[in-house]
């Protein structure tokens, strides 16, 4: 990465959506939303509902497959320098080792996302985000198919983050995203039923950023591998506040619904915090909080 500072995965497309906005190559690197081995449609609309200080979604992790992510959406890259990370998913543990050997094997692909950690989609993903032995299986299987960096994307809805962040280490991944939405429900008082057709999504946006901070804190001090910090990235300071936390790079997401732009405002605003405190790296910065 050129800079510390990427998009979040599910809240950027696949790139494409987003390059008449700004330029890609500006980015640290483009995470893309979820691919899995085959096609998926996602849940029923409504899937999106706004919050305070947030939103709710229940996408359900649509995509067009892996072979579909090779020929419709790599090619586009070659038209760029930007580190490329596939989000990855699965129904079963063969399933994420069957994705992660297919984008392995491209050239293109930089590093893979695993996504242990959704909370929309019912197929196992909840379950192998917060059951520590289920999620070691999937981390195993990953590493054993693919030499290219991983980096597990955790749930946050677990008792204890740095057991699962020891377990990435320990079976071999390269780094950690912290965090992925929480699970969450909103109710219509007027229909009494769910906002959300799925009944509960992930909440997202500055709401979770206490949460994301805490769980990036307590991470960082259990693992020596690098975090990827999100939840509620919305300006500079905030990148700043996850990185004092311990994150060695931050990933800007529901801000890019609002402005496309976010994630390079938040490259600009943070060079010119560091150089106005005379800080040279982000290594002078990582993990400085004195708590």
């Amino acid at each position: 990465m050129k800079n510390p500072v990427t998009v979040a995965s599910g809240t950027f497309g696949y790139g494409p959506e987003y390059a008449d906005y700004i330029d890609l190559d500006r980015l640290g690197a483009v995470t893309v939303k979820g691919i899995s081995v085959e096609p998926h449609i996602g849940n029923p609309t409504p899937r999106t509902f706004e919050t305070a200080s947030g939103m709710l979604n229940a996408i359900g992790l649509p995509g067009p497959g892996a072979q579909g992510f090779i020929d419709k959406t790599i090619p586009f890259y070659e038209n760029y320098d930007v580190p490329l990370i596939v989000n990855i998913w699965g129904k079963t543990v063969e399933d994420y080792g069957r994705v992660a050997e297919i984008l392995g094997a491209q050239e293109r692909v930089g590093a893979l996302e695993v996504n242990v950690s959704c909370p929309n989609v019912k197929e196992g993903g909840a379950l192998y985000g917060t059951n520590v032995d289920l999620f070691r299986t999937v981390v195993d299987e990953v590493r054993a198919k693919t030499d290219i960096p991983i980096i597990v994307k955790l749930a946050p809805n677990v008792a204890d983050i740095k057991a699962f962040a020891k377990a990435a280490e320990e079976c071999g991944a390269d780094g950690l995203a912290i965090m992925n939405s929480y699970p969450a429900m909103a109710i219509d008082i007027e229909t009494r039923k769910p906002q959300l057709a799925n009944r509960t999504g992930g909440l997202s946006g500055p709401a979770i950023k206490p949460i994301a901070i805490k769980l990036v804190w307590e991470a960082a001090q259990a693992v020596k591998i690098p975090i990827i910090g999100m939840g509620g990235i919305t300006e500079p300071e905030d990148a700043v506040e996850f990185i004092m936390a311990g994150a060695t790079a931050v990933a800007v997401g529901t801000a890019n619904f609002t402005d496309p732009s976010s994630a390079l405002r938040v490259i600009d605003g943070l060079e010119r915090w560091m150089a106005g405190k005379n800080i040279g790296s982000v290594a002078e910065l990582r993990g400085t909080v004195e708590a």
